[in-house]
């Protein structure tokens, strides 16, 4: 059954506002990290150093404009489902099983009306839609690299995402925004969103999200060394909204421009050689003494009951540009050079995994 939230009935909305501005106030004062901003399509990534004992931890987040996510909402005609009228498998799906919150809430801000439509939580990935309409006509990159999250009022230690949009009319455009969690989070908890205007508009929406309860998980524990490079798959879910496979990585780096694992992508093909569509998927690292830890979850379309094995082939994707801003503890901005033309290329090995059977 899809879920409709009353922002009047089920908790005191006013109250958990106000709790996520004292968040967002207080994360700002213990982190100093600023919105991730995309101007130009290029990814931005910010490295927050803090100190932890003696390990020197770093925090990874990584947010950006999705061409990709764009083109998924190409093909809607009309104001409706932001989800139901994409063109990602597992969204239409989600939507046409009832495995969404339908929210609906609208929030209007200097002539700009923001609602927030509909919200899928399955397998640690959190999708958001939006349809954004304004009195005048907006610039392309107006909201940068998408909505600022909590948790139950708090920032998540470690996420990444990615955020599209489609304009229908030069004032009516829908958007999609994925936040890929890497840590582990309630099945249940409110979820508060804010979406930031070029001109200082903020946007401010909040409502109480469930996990879908249909994920079936397996565990892999597929480990390979490469050229200093550890990658470990420890797991993978399935649902009807799609398939997820959960790595971590470490690595013998310092320099994060230079390291790989966060640049792990994975082919995925089942027993006809079909290959399954990857959605998205961030990661998030730390340095701890001389080596480079990250995780992920990626995310991939469902396959049906006749997929019965999956062949995945782990590789690096080696980029072509790039660059971030490194904050240390006291706040101080470093920005960090490009390196990607000195990342050493590996080669994984391909492995395979049986699908679970279906719950009757």
């Amino acid at each position: 059954m899809k879920k409709s939230h009353d922002p009047f009935g089920e908790f005191p909305q006013s109250q958990v506002r106000s709790a996520i501005r004292s968040g967002i106030g207080q994360a700002k004062e213990q982190l100093e990290m600023p919105r991730l901003k995309e101007n130009n399509r290029k990814r931005k990534i910010i490295y927050t150093l803090c100190s932890a004992a003696a390990v020197f931890g770093i925090l990874v987040g990584s947010s950006y404009y999705s061409p990709a996510l764009a083109s998924s909402l190409s093909q809607i005609p009309i104001i409706g489902s932001v989800f139901g009228n994409s063109d990602l498998i597992g969204l239409k799906q989600a939507q046409k099983s009832g495995l969404t919150n339908e929210i609906g809430e609208t929030q209007t801000v200097n002539g700009i009306s923001v609602t927030l439509d509909e919200i899928l939580y399955d397998q640690n990935n959190i999708t958001i839609g939006l349809v954004i309409e304004s009195d005048k006509e907006l610039e392309q990159f107006y909201f940068g690299a998408g909505m600022d999250f909590t948790i139950n009022g708090k920032f998540p230690a470690s996420s990444s995402g990615s955020y599209g949009e489609e304009t229908l009319s030069p004032t009516t455009r829908t958007a999609i925004q994925e936040i890929n969690v890497t840590e582990d989070i309630p099945e249940e908890f409110v979820l508060g969103l804010m979406l930031h205007g070029k001109d200082g508009e903020t946007w401010y929406f909040s409502t109480l999200v469930e996990k879908i309860t249909d994920s079936q998980k397996i565990d892999v524990q597929h480990s390979q060394w490469v050229d200093g490079l550890n990658l470990t798959v420890t797991g993978m879910s399935f649902s009807e909204t799609g398939v997820s496979i959960a790595y971590k990585s470490s690595e013998e780096e310092t320099d994060f421009e230079l390291s790989r694992g966060g640049n792990i992508e994975f082919l995925v093909v089942d027993q006809d050689g079909n290959e399954i569509t990857g959605r998205s998927g961030g990661a998030s690292g730390e340095r701890v003494k001389d080596r480079i830890e990250f995780k992920s979850n990626k995310q991939f379309d469902p396959v049906d009951s006749n997929v019965t094995e999956l062949t995945i082939t782990p590789y690096i994707v080696i980029p072509s540009s790039g660059g971030g801003v490194e904050i240390d503890e006291h706040g101080k901005e470093k920005e960090l050079e490009f390196k990607g033309n000195l990342i050493r290329p590996v080669e994984f090995d391909s492995f395979k995994v049986k699908t679970p059977h279906k719950k009757s």
